[in-house]
């Protein structure tokens, strides 16, 4: 089944100008969204031939941000994704990211923690970790030795001690260098979706008593640290935040989201990061963000942001527009159209993904879609 993005008379021209994203020189402004696939080799978690063909189809974005990638076995919460932790999967990304660049293109690998979105089964039987031991209510995604995906409630998790933060700091900074030795341009910190920083910088998840817990600023002291060490590890312009204020995901909301938005992007900006990449709730169902919020945004946060969440061409194109966001990160779309800068750009029809194969599987939904011919 095939479809056109609505175009409404809209030129596509500025989509297509290039861009300086931190060092990361992109040639337009279609980027392509972290994207969870859980198929990573088992034991180990190291990316695959699969993964590098995967990517290196879809190189023609301008920036691919890499699907999260766990920092340390603390921070997997679903089955087969890929670690950047072992010198394997540093190797496995190392064999991905020399692929994409011989193809031309630009890559960056997204740093992922996922606290309590996680299950006791992947961890030997030890709790996963939070802010605080408040259960999430949702649910993650594992594997029966046969390979069938089931889906398994998240446990209550244990709280993260004081004394074991600067460790998890540490462990953001290895995983920094790690994505450097295997090849990435840049990395994403994923501090959005209900993940372990996100669940730090909420109050519904977050009800510590200590210098990590409380106020605001207390609440995002955690972030501000992952973020110095990344950027003194690497350097500023070769790093990047995603964050998701507003909106509810996996059990994590926020009742003053966009004033907890608009002070993360004012401490962003202040590390001198190379983009903030925002998540807008409507992509699970909620209120598309407000202009006066993208207003306030920008005034914080005047660096290059990007923007995601059911974007559509029409949408792409007023929000750019607007001077709100400086690219549009592509997600689903991007799965069932591997040459998708180009099909926006000359008016090509876009395939629709086949949901049932977002998760899990091998090549089937993953690797046979083909570029237009």
């Amino acid at each position: 089944m095939t479809g056109g993005l609505p175009r409404v008379g809209l030129t596509v021209a500025d989509l297509f100008d290039d861009l300086t994203i931190g060092a990361v020189r992109a040639p337009h402004r279609v980027l392509m969204a972290p994207l969870t696939r859980m198929r990573a080799t088992r034991p180990g978690d190291v990316p695959n031939d699969l993964m590098r063909d995967y990517y290196v189809q879809r190189a023609s974005a301008g920036l691919i941000l890499s699907e999260g990638t766990q920092i340390t076995p603390e921070g997997k919460g679903y089955a087969d994704t890929p670690g950047i932790h072992s010198a394997e999967q540093v190797a496995g990304w190392r064999r991905v990211t020399d692929a994409v660049h011989e193809a031309g293109g630009r890559i960056a690998a997204q740093l992922w923690h996922v606290g309590r979105v996680s299950h006791e089964s992947l961890h030997d039987g030890a709790l996963p970790v939070s802010a605080s031991a408040i259960p999430s209510g949702g649910r993650t995604s594992l594997k029966e030795p046969d390979g069938t995906l089931v889906r398994a409630d998240s446990p209550t998790p244990r709280a993260l001690a004081g004394d074991e933060l600067p460790r998890l700091v540490e462990d953001y900074r290895q995983a920094t260098r790690n994505a450097r030795e295997a090849g990435f341009d840049a990395v994403e910190i994923h501090a959005a979706h209900g993940y372990l920083l996100h669940q730090f910088l909420s109050p519904t998840s977050n009800q510590r008593e200590d210098a990590y817990g409380g106020s605001l600023e207390n609440r995002s002291r955690l972030l501000d640290e992952v973020v110095a060490a990344v950027v003194e590890t690497w350097s500023a312009d070769r790093v990047g935040v995603r964050i998701s204020p507003v909106g509810s995901f996996n059990g994590v909301e926020d009742p003053e989201g966009e004033e907890t938005g608009l002070h993360v992007a004012r401490l962003l900006h202040a590390h001198g990061i190379g983009f903030l990449h925002l998540s807008e709730p409507d992509w699970v169902g909620g209120q598309e963000l407000t202009d006066d919020f993208r207003d306030r945004l920008r005034e914080a946060f005047p660096g290059v942001i990007v923007g995601a969440g059911s974007y559509d061409l029409v949408k792409a194109e007023r929000v750019l527009k607007a001077g709100h966001v400086d690219a549009v990160a592509f997600g689903r779309t991007f799965i069932a159209n591997p040459d998708l800068p180009a099909r926006l750009r000359d008016g090509l029809p876009l395939t629709d993904p086949d949901k049932s194969t977002f998760y899990g599987g091998d090549a089937r939904g993953y690797t046979d879609y083909p570029a237009y011919a």
